[in-house]
Parts: C-alpha cells; sequence; structure tokens
C-alpha cells in the first residue's frame, strides 16, 4: 500500500503515569511542587547572574543561559503531565506531539551543546588564566551560546523531518506520559527499524561519545589543578565537582533512553519522568549549595531588594502625609 493511502491519526493517547486515582493526586502535587521550585530556584539565579555586577564574568554568564534553559525544558512537559494527572482523557493532537517533540529536543539539545561550552570555558580559565579573559570575551560567550542554541534547533530539526512523512494509522496510545521518539516511532505503520537505528545513532551514540568526552576533558581539568595551591584551587575543584555532577545527571538518562533499541523496560517511566522534570530542580542546587560567591551574591540582592522597598514604602508614606 502507498503511503498516501493510510489515514493519519489525528491524537495520541498517553497511557499516563499511573492509572489509579489516589496516585495520580499525590504524583500531581509531588510534581507540582518539583516544577515550581525549578522555574523560582532558576528565575532567582538567572536575575542574581543579571543584576549582580560581581557575577558579570563569563562563567556566571553561561551558568545565567543554562538555568534559562532549565526554566524552558522543563515548560514543555510538566503543565502537560499535570493536567493529564487531573483528567480522564489524558491526550495531544497529532500536531501537538510534534510541537512538543520539537521544543523538547531543540532545547535539550541547547543544553546539551551548553553543557560543552561551560566545560570548555574552564578548561582556559585553568590552562590560560592570562589570556581567559581576552578569550571569553562577552562577544564570543553570546556567540557560543547563540552556537549552543542553534545546534539544539539543528538537531530537533533532523529528527522532525524523519519523523513526519511517517504514516501513523493506529494504535495512538502512547506508552508514557509525554511525547518522545522512542514511543512515538513505535506507533508507525511500517517497520520503524532502520530508522530506529539512525534515531540511535543520531541520539544515542552521539550522546555517549560526547559525554565520554567531557568526561576526559574534566578528568584533563582536575590533572592540571594539581599544580596550583591555595583557594583558588579549591574553588576550582569545587566548580569542577559541580559541573561533573550536572553533565552526569544530564547524560545518563539520556543514553538509557536513545543508546539502545526502542523497547519498553521497566525503568524507562522513572528515566522519563526523571530527565525533564527531576534534572532541572537539581541544577540549582548542584551550582548554588556549595558556590559560597553565588551565595554571597543573592544574600547581596536579597538585601538590596529589601532596602528598595522599604524606600518605596517610604516615599509612599511621605506622599499621603503630604495629601
Amino acid at each position: 500500500m502507498a503511503l498516501g493511502n493510510y489515514t493519519r491519526v489525528s491524537e495520541f493517547i498517553f497511557y499516563g503515569v499511573t492509572q489509579s486515582q489516589e496516585l495520580s493526586l499525590i504524583f500531581f502535587f509531588f510534581l507540582s511542587m518539583v516544577y515550581v521550585t525549578t522555574v523560582l530556584s532558576n528565575v532567582v539565579i538567572t536575575v542574581t547572574v543579571t543584576c549582580e555586577s560581581r557575577l558579570h564574568t563569563p562563567m556566571y554568564f553561561l551558568l545565567g543561559n543554562l538555568s534559562a534553559l532549565d526554566i524552558c525544558l522543563p515548560s514543555i512537559t510538566a503543565p502537560n503531565i499535570l493536567v493529564d494527572l487531573l483528567s480522564r482523557t489524558k491526550t495531544i493532537s497529532f500536531n501537538g506531539s510534534i510541537t512538543q517533540m520539537f521544543f523538547f529536543h531543540f532545547l535539550g539539545g541547547a543544553d546539551v551543546f551548553s553543557l560543552s561550552v561551560m566545560a570548555f570555558d574552564h578548561y582556559m580559565v585553568i590552562s590560560k588564566p592570562l589570556r581567559y579573559v581576552s578569550i571569553m570575551s562577552r562577544g564570543r560567550c553570546t556567540a557560543l551560546i547563540v552556537a549552543s542554541w542553534v545546534g539544539g534547533f539543528v538537531h530537533s530539526m533532523v529528527k522532525i523531518s524523519l519523523l513526519l512523512p511517517l504514516p501513523f494509522c493506529g494504535p495512538n496510545v502512547v506508552d508514557g506520559f509525554y511525547c518522545d521518539v522512542p514511543q512515538v516511532l513505535k506507533l508507525t505503520c511500517i517497520n520503524p527499524f532502520a530508522l530506529e537505528l539512525l534515531m540511535i545513532s543520531n541520539n544515542g551514540l552521539v550522546s555517549t561519545l560526547w559525554f565520554v568526552l567531557l568526561l576526559v576533558s574534566y578528568t584533563v581539568i582536575l590533572m592540571m589543578l594539581r599544580s596550583h595551591t591555595g583557594e583558588g584551587r579549591r574553588k576550582a575543584i569545587s566548580t569542577c565537582t559541580a559541573h561533573i555532577t550536572v553533565v552526569t545527571l544530564h547524560f545518563v538518562p539520556c543514553i538509557y533512553i536513545y543508546a539502545r533499541p526502542f523497547t519498553a523496560l521497566p525503568m524507562d517511566r522513572v528515566v522519563s519522568i526523571t530527565f525533564p522534570v527531576i534534572i532541572p530542580v537539581l541544577n540549582p542546587l548542584s551550582y548554588t549549595l556549595k558556590n559560597q560567591e553565588m551565595k554571597s551574591a543573592m544574600r547581596r540582592l536579597k538585601r538590596r531588594l529589601g532596602s528598595s522597598t522599604k524606600e518605596i514604602d517610604s516615599m509612599k508614606s511621605r506622599l499621603r502625609s503630604q495629601n
């Protein structure tokens, strides 16, 4: 039968997180707290980096970009998951599913490339401290961030361009709670084996090699730090540890999902919800709990906001007394 004779499904139905109404409510409140915490904590980091002049350095400029991505990425899936937890029918239109997958891989790809830029920044500050400011200028950092977003866009466009021509004539039940390539590809009316291999090489193999490359680069950085002493060495090791933690949290679930055949495994649901929803809330903890400079900047910003509020209240009081 020709591809043009297939009747494409108009919507997909999510299997959901759970079929139990009681568990759905528990998951709803838990994921709501996680999502709100993710957005608020990353907004605080972004505002702090923007408003605090002492943090106007390449490292924190790149961290602000990562925090912005960590606001956007869970917003692609979390609101839809929360609504579905309270709904009897868990559906998404075909166009909506394509849009969700596009932005999910667009922002996920930009996230991965941004982590690579941060690793490059850390290598520069350790290996070429005298030339670091000129190498990692604001213009170059901006160009690297733009390149990360463009890389994510191209990565996502390749995936969507491969999926769009496929015939989806049923079944239309997605074994999960948001649309992603492994679940949707299984619903096509043709044998997806060749395309599955292509997707595994595009996502899984590249993610694995990229992860190994980043770990090697951080190993080189840590070896270079052996010749350093004092407070600078301690801060650099602390920053490296935070970066390695975040890189591992990002890449391990990604490799688990995409670097193997797209067959369902018992751990799939846990990993699927960890990658887009849980991990973005852990990034601020990794970068701020051990970072005294960031915590000090947050306290200064809080004091400034507090004094500004008092000044506004004082001005309002004077205006009322004059009237």
